[in-house]
């Protein structure tokens, strides 16, 4: 497996697991943090802790998101597979090595138009 395929499935990996604890949060009070407890003064963990919780994994994924997408970008440069495209390269060599034969065809002589 190549290194830009390793980087690939953690891309993948780590933008689900963005996506998961972006829609548990709700701005509104509500989410992951108003299920522990219902509004009681004992609540298991607290809303302020879950709530801190999110925010951080948030910024922690994005920025585990945001380091495997660059460190992708350098493993495709590293790549030592790596194929040139030919058609911008002015030195490259054509593809057909004889030149496409256009049949020759006489031309029909030209009528006089001058009138006497």
């Amino acid at each position: 497996m190549s290194t830009f395929s390793i980087f690939l499935v953690l891309i993948v990996v780590v933008a689900f697991l963005l996506v998961v604890v972006i829609m548990v949060q709700n701005p509104k009070g509500g989410g992951l943090s108003s299920s522990f407890g219902g509004g009681g003064s004992q609540q298991v963990g607290g809303v302020k802790k879950t709530s801190d919780f999110l925010d951080k994994s948030t910024w922690a994924l994005a920025t585990l998101l945001l380091v495997l997408i660059l460190l992708s970008n350098i493993a495709i440069g590293d790549s030592d597979n790596v194929q040139e495209s030919k058609a911008l390269d002015s030195n490259a060599a054509p593809t057909t090595s004889q030149p496409i034969a256009v049949p020759a065809t006489k031309a029909a002589p030209e009528a006089d138009t001058t009138e006497e």
